[in-house]
C-alpha cells in the first residue's frame, strides 16, 4: 500500500454469534458476510465483555473490561480518563468518522450541569466525528422520511409501528406484519445511502469509520421484503424448560429478568404481547423475523464491500464486522441481552487484512477463543501504532496471520452489572445493594462459571449440557472444579486490574517503564 490504508468498523447491534450461512444456520442467510469471510478470517468463539448496549460498546471501543471502564449500564457515565481506538487513531493523523451511534455516557465532572450531554446516555464517544449520528430519536432518518412524504405525525415513536390495514395469513404471526415503508427507506437504507456519499469524495485520502447498524436490535419489525425472508414454519423452537416456573428455579437473576420483560411492548415495541409467554406461532415469527432484519443487514454490507471494489479501496482497506451483544431470542424463555447465558453474549467476527500477510490463511476459521476487547489493539497493531498501557485485549494480527501464539488465552471472561439506579427494581426484587447486582464469568470449551456478588453461583457443563440447563454448582462432586474456576477467575481479575502507571517507577535516575 502506498499511503496510509482505510479502516472500516462495523457494528450491528444484538446480532448472534451462530447467526451465518457460513456457520450452518438453518434460516439465516448471509452471502455478503460469508464471502467477507472467504477472503479474510471467521472467528467462531468470540465473545462480548458486557450488555446492554452502552457497557459492551465501551468495551469494544476502549478495549477494556467492565471492571475497568466501570460505564455499566446505559447511562452510567464513562470516565474522561479513558482513551478509545477513536483517540488513539488520531495520533496517526485519521478523523475516525461515526455512522450511527456509540450509546456514550458523558463524564458529568467534565460538562456543565446544564449541558444536554446529560440528558442522554447516547452522545457520541470522544474522538468521533459524527459524520451522521443516528441514537435512537433517529431525528435525521425521520425528518428523510418525512420529506418522502410519510405521515409521521408522533415521530419516533410511530415509525415502528405496524403497517395498518395489512392483510396477514393465519399461519404467520404478528411480526410478519411489515414497516409502513418498503425497504428501500429504511434506516438501514438510509445509513448506508449517507455513507456511500460518504466515500465517494474520499477515494484519494486515508478514512477511519465506525458504522453501526441497528438492525437486528428489536422492535423485531422488518420492511418487506423481509418480513417474509423465513418462513416461521421453518424456525426451530428456542431450547428451554418445560414451563416458565421450571425456568425461574435455576436462579433469582434469571427469574427477575423473565419477570421485567414480560410485559407487552417492554422487549418488543409496540408489540400486544408478553415475548415470556407467547404461543409457539408468534415465537417462531419473531425469531423468523430477527433472521429476516440480519438477510437486510447482509444486503447493505454487500453494498459497501461492493462500492470499496468498483473504487479500489478494498484492498488497502481493514474491515472488521461484527457485534455489541447477542439476543436470547426465546431461549431460557428469555429474550434481549441481559442475563448470563452464551446466547446474549457469543459475537459474530469476520476480519478481513488486504495485506499479503493474510493471504495464507485467507477463508479459514479460529476456533480459538477471542473477545471484543481484542478489536481496539487488533485496529492500532495494523495501523502500526501503540496498544495503550491499560488495554485489555490482544492484537489479534497473528491469528489472522495463520499463527497462534503459545501464551493465548483458553478461556474468556465477561461481566454483566444488572444494577438499576434510578428504580431499584432489581435491588428491591432481589434484596440486594447497586453495587451486588452484578456477575463475572470464565467460560473454557468444558465449563462455564458465574460468580454474582451477593447470589449464589453457576456452573454449567457446556459439553454434556450445551444449553446450559442443569447448575452443577451446588453439588458435592463438582466442588474441585467451582474452587478451579473460581481461582482461575481472580487469576484473571488480578492479572487485568487497572494498571495504566503499574510498570512505571519513580526512581532517584527518573522514571523506570516496563512495557
Amino acid at each position: 500500500m502506498t499511503r496510509r490504508p482505510n479502516v472500516l468498523l462495523i457494528c450491528a447491534d444484538q446480532w448472534r454469534g451462530d447467526c451465518l450461512s457460513a456457520l450452518g444456520h438453518p434460516n439465516v442467510r448471509t452471502p455478503n458476510l460469508d464471502a467477507l469471510a472467504a477472503g479474510g478470517m471467521l472467528f467462531k468463539k468470540h465473545f462480548g465483555q458486557c450488555t446492554p448496549c452502552g457497557p459492551s460498546r465501551t468495551s469494544l471501543l476502549t478495549g477494556l473490561y467492565l471492571m475497568n471502564h466501570r460505564s455499566g449500564r446505559n447511562g452510567t457515565p464513562l470516565d474522561a480518563r479513558h482513551t478509545n481506538i477513536a483517540l488513539e487513531a488520531r495520533k496517526a493523523g485519521y478523523r475516525p468518522a461515526l455512522f450511527g451511534y456509540t450509546d456514550t455516557s458523558a463524564d458529568p465532572r467534565n460538562v456543565d450541569a446544564n449541558d444536554p450531554s446529560l440528558k442522554t446516555y447516547e452522545s457520541v464517544m470522544p474522538g468521533f466525528e459524527a459524520a451522521l449520528h443516528l441514537p435512537d430519536e433517529m431525528e435525521e432518518w425521520i425528518a428523510d422520511l418525512l420529506a418522502k412524504g410519510y405521515d409521521l405525525p408522533d415521530g419516533r415513536a410511530g415509525v415502528f409501528r405496524p403497517k395498518a390495514d395489512f392483510d396477514k395469513p393465519d399461519d404467520r404471526g404478528f411480526r410478519y406484519i411489515p414497516t409502513i415503508y418498503p425497504a428501500e427507506h429504511s434506516e438501514a437504507a438510509f445509513l448506508t445511502d449517507a455513507f456511500l456519499k460518504w466515500l465517494s469524495v474520499r477515494r484519494d485520502s486515508p478514512w477511519f469509520a465506525h458504522f453501526v447498524f441497528l438492525r437486528p436490535h428489536p422492535p423485531l419489525i422488518a420492511p418487506e421484503p423481509y418480513n417474509a425472508t423465513v418462513d416461521p414454519a421453518d424456525v426451530v423452537l428456542p431450547a428451554r424448560a418445560p414451563s416458565l416456573a421450571d425456568e425461574k428455579r435455576q436462579h433469582p437473576m434469571l427469574a427477575y429478568e423473565l419477570d421485567r420483560v414480560s410485559v407487552p411492548g417492554a422487549y418488543d415495541e409496540h408489540s400486544p404481547f408478553d415475548p415470556v409467554s407467547a404461543n409457539e406461532l408468534e415465537i417462531r415469527q419473531m425469531r423468523a423475523t430477527y433472521y429476516g432484519l440480519i438477510a437486510e443487514v447482509d444486503h447493505h454490507l454487500g453494498r459497501i464491500i461492493e462500492h470499496l471494489k468498483q473504487t479500489g479501496e478494498y484492498d488497502r482497506t481493514l474491515i472488521v464486522v461484527t457485534s455489541d451483544h447477542a439476543e436470547m431470542l426465546g431461549e431460557h424463555h428469555a429474550w434481549g441481552k441481559e442475563v448470563y447465558f452464551d446466547g446474549a453474549f457469543h459475537l459474530p467476527l469476520v476480519i478481513r487484512d488486504p495485506r499479503t500477510a493474510a493471504d495464507g490463511a485467507r477463508g479459514s476459521t479460529v476456533d480459538a477463543f477471542t473477545e471484543a476487547v481484542d478489536i481496539m489493539p487488533t485496529i492500532l497493531d495494523w495501523l502500526g501504532l501503540e496498544k495503550p498501557r491499560a488495554c485489555d485485549g490482544r492484537s489479534l494480527l497473528p491469528l489472522l496471520r495463520g499463527e497462534k501464539p503459545v501464551d493465548w488465552r483458553d478461556a474468556v471472561f465477561f461481566e454483566h452489572d444488572f444494577r438499576t439506579v434510578a428504580t431499584q427494581k432489581a435491588e428491591t426484587t432481589l434484596g440486594i445493594t447497586s453495587d451486588q447486582c452484578n456477575y463475572a464469568v470464565i467460560r473454557d470449551n468444558r465449563y462455564k462459571y458465574v460468580h454474582f456478588a451477593a447470589l449464589p453461583p453457576l456452573l454449567f457443563d457446556l459439553v454434556a449440557d450445551p444449553h446450559e440447563t442443569t447448575n452443577l454448582a451446588d453439588r458435592p462432586e463438582m466442588a474441585s472444579t467451582v474452587l478451579r474456576c473460581a481461582q482461575k477467575m481472580l487469576d484473571w481479575r488480578l492479572t487485568h486490574a487497572e494498571r495504566t502507571l503499574t510498570n512505571m517507577m519513580i526512581t532517584q535516575n527518573g522514571v523506570v517503564s516496563r512495557p
